[in-house]
């Protein structure tokens, strides 16, 4: 499939059952995520809670990956595979979960969230919180006859406007019947720049912030991808209806996701730096 699809409203029904469960997936992730567990008990719990509702995990064989989900720890950028190392304290891991919901056509739902384990440190809260709120600034770029290039550059600004760096060599995606599909959606550009969105388009928003250069190197398994400097990464994912007042976030959660949005941390904000959580946890005690 090379054209860009808009979706029908038919077509949208499955499409949201889709995203729903892999939004479900996720938040229950959260609820698992704690100093001592494996990358693999990730992966073995989101390959049961998803093929037990009649779905299928859209990473599980995609192009030879051999796992059901992405666990990407600390300075991986992405397509971490899940594996026997054990999450410690002061962590961060994001988990990308993708689910293939077999309807007629059957459809994709395509979603992640970088998480806390333990006590983080404050370079960690400034990298994930930073990511966050890039996700949220592309998101409230996506608007029927707006450019593609609005919304990597509303992220880049912010980012680099924070000391951060923007990955180029992976970005978001059009997804629906297929896993990956066009249009391409880069976190990094010019405003005016690239297609115009247009309603009924579907894609991911997934910016990948470092803390160091926007360099990635690949490993040697051929999927896991770490930050050439080895400084720490953080990524947040949404799928994202286009419609013509602005973005349906088809993978918007049905509550606060624990170990990433629960924290004291998050309260302070984005626009705030590292020293400032701090500052607040001294007034606190």
């Amino acid at each position: 499939m090379s054209a860009i699809e808009l979706m029908t409203p038919r077509m949208l029904l499955d499409m949201r059952r889709s995203c729903q469960l892999a939004a479900d997936c996720l938040t229950a992730v959260g609820d698992m995520i704690e100093p001592g567990i494996t990358t693999d008990a990730i992966d073995r719990f989101v390959n049961d809670y998803i093929v037990s509702r009649d779905a299928y995990p859209s990473p599980l064989d995609y192009k030879g990956f051999p796992k059901s989900v992405c666990t990407s720890v600390n300075d991986c950028v992405c397509h971490g595979i899940p594996g026997p190392y054990i999450l410690k304290d002061g962590d961060i891991v994001n988990v990308d979960v993708t689910t293939y919901l077999p309807t007629e056509h059957g459809y994709h739902g395509d979603t992640s969230v970088t998480f806390y384990v333990g006590q983080p440190g404050d370079e960690a809260i400034y990298v994930v919180e930073t990511a966050r709120r890039c996700l949220e600034l592309g998101i409230a770029e996506v608007k029927h006859g707006k450019r593609i290039g609005d919304i990597g550059a509303a992220i880049q600004e912010y980012a680099e406007g924070r000391g951060c760096s923007v990955v180029r060599d992976y970005v978001g995606h059009g997804v629906g019947r297929e896993f990956h599909m066009p249009p391409q959606i880069p976190h990094f550009g010019k405003r005016g720049k690239d297609k115009r969105m247009k309603a009924g388009m579907v894609f991911t928003i997934e910016p990948m912030i470092n803390a160091g250069g926007y360099q990635t190197e690949l490993m040697d398994d051929g999927w896991t991808v770490l930050t050439l400097d080895r400084s720490l990464s953080a990524q947040f994912e949404h799928t994202v209806l286009v419609t013509r007042d602005g973005a349906d976030v088809l993978t918007a959660r049905p509550q606060v996701i624990r170990h990433s949005e629960d924290k004291p941390w998050a309260e302070v904000g984005p626009l705030s730096s590292p020293a400032a959580w701090s500052a607040k946890q001294e007034k606190a005690g």
